[in-house]
């Protein structure tokens, strides 16, 4: 697969971070609108109804600052797993709500866990991990990103507060760690140049052997033209112009 055809722009770019971030508001809005609480279809860690929050717990968000915070971020990196993950991206998404919420139930706090950061966590471990495994120079430099915007919230998978999900947190970490190890994705393959090759050698290069050990030009002709080439002879042959002039 060419660079061309894997690093190319569609609509569901802008389409699925527009949906994600559509829902989270949505929720919200309904809890206000109407005056109620969902706060209970959070994850519950160790019983059996919590096990719900691991599908309704990403859209579910305890203040207008706590969606704020969560809308940007999921909303940079679904599109940034999109477009350079397109394939996989939808399965990430998939594996990483589902995994992510099944560790925080396995290792939370008897409380309620809420939240898009769990999901954020995920993305952006995965983006890391996995640009960082490829050793594609465009994918790391993703990588690079992401650690430059949002390496801060490494520091959020240890218990600073007591009001924050650490276990939330962490849990997404180790989560997109693992789908970055077992998601396979196609990579695109990069050009070459001979000089790149394992097979190179420098003596054979047509270019460089223009050139003497110390890097001074040394014009050169082909030696395949030199040996094609042959003496020649020009030879002039002068032939009298005969013809007289004739009487008008």
């Amino acid at each position: 697969m060419s660079e061309e055809t894997y690093f190319k722009f569609s609509n569901k770019v802008l389409l699925v971070p527009m949906i994600a971030v559509l829902l989270i508001w949505t929720v919200f809005w309904v809890e206000i609108r109407f005056q109620i609480n969902l706060n209970q279809y959070g994850i519950f860690p160790r019983t059996l109804i919590g096990l719900r929050g691991m599908l309704f717990s990403p859209f579910l968000h305890g203040s207008i600052e706590h969606l704020y915070n969560n809308t940007i971020p999921i909303a940079i990196l679904t599109a940034s797993l999109v477009y350079f993950y397109r394939s996989i991206s939808f399965k990430v998404l998939l594996w990483g709500v589902l995994l992510s919420g099944l560790l925080t139930w396995i290792i939370g706090r008897p409380s309620y866990h809420i939240g898009a950061s769990g999901v954020i966590y995920v993305l952006a471990s995965f983006i890391f991990f996995k640009g960082i495994f490829t050793k594609h120079y465009r994918l790391v430099a993703l990588s690079l990103m992401v650690v430059f915007i949002y390496g801060s919230l490494l520091w959020f998978i240890f218990p600073l507060k007591d009001n924050i999900s650490w276990e939330g947190h962490l849990s997404g970490f180790i989560t997109g760690l693992t789908l970055a190890l077992f998601v396979k994705a196609k990579i695109p393959t990069t050009k070459k140049y001979a000089w790149e090759l394992e097979t190179y050698n420098e003596e054979e290069d047509e270019f460089l052997r223009h050139f003497d050990e110390h890097g001074n030009f040394i014009e050169r002709k082909d030696e395949a033209l030199e040996s094609e080439e042959k003496p020649f002879k020009i030879t002039y042959h002068f032939r009298e112009n005969k013809t007289k002039d004739k009487p008008t």
